[in-house]
């Protein structure tokens, strides 16, 4: 594909303007970032990419159509930095994960996938500063849990460890690229997530979501 100009770029799918998206030169294809608490699904031969910490991602396709996207979700923990401690808090956090994952499957059925041919990988969940609670753990055994109860087939993970990484995604053909970010020389991933954690501090759980 020649390089395209952003005003030249087949607009995204209907609800996905805001997402940053760009020209990867080194792969000349169109890329979407997202950032935490975001997602992105499309229907074309595009790419998405994300940084992950102590966050999760999903990255779901359906594998005959290669309709599918990208999440980037952490759970809401309580003010001593526990996720489970106490009956409310747990089921606030189910819900707000249910919901990050649920909202983009949706999506993905919406516009052409069958949920008998998802296929999930999933990235994330690091500890990546001592200091910090192991929020990470938390996160993969929400996305987990959750993918087992919903019997969707994961074939690939890259989970846990102490390192952020960089995702690269292509719904199209369902590969992914990782990398470790084992030199880290900036805070902006932690400030980042930090910034995201005190949002869903103050934000409303939505309501529960029913699966197509």
């Amino acid at each position: 594909m020649t390089m395209l100009k952003k005003t030249e770029f087949p607009p995204p799918i209907s609800g996905f303007e805001d997402i940053n998206r760009y020209w990867d030169k080194h792969r000349k294809i169109i890329a979407a970032k997202i950032l935490p608490g975001e997602y992105y699904v499309t229907n074309q031969n595009e790419m998405i990419t994300t940084v992950l910490g102590s966050c999760v991602s999903a990255c779901i396709r359906d594998r005959r159509t290669g309709i599918g996207g990208m999440n980037h979700f952490m759970l809401p923990i309580s003010e001593d930095g526990n996720w489970g401690g106490s009956e409310s808090v747990i089921s606030t956090a189910t819900r707000y994960g249910n919901y990050a994952m649920e909202h983009m499957i949706n999506d993905i059925l919406t516009h052409g996938g069958l949920r008998c041919n998802l296929e999930v990988k999933v990235f994330g969940g690091g500890k990546i500063m001592s200091s910090m609670t192991n929020v990470g753990n938390k996160n993969i055994k929400f996305v987990q849990d959750y993918l087992a109860q919903e019997r969707l087939k994961v074939t690939g993970e890259d989970l846990g460890d102490i390192y952020p990484r960089k995702v690269i995604y292509f719904p199209a053909t369902g590969r992914v690229l990782v990398k470790k970010l084992k030199d880290l020389h900036n805070d902006t991933i932690v400030k980042r997530e930090k910034e995201y954690q005190h949002t869903l501090d103050q934000k409303p759980v939505e309501g529960e979501i029913e699966l197509f």
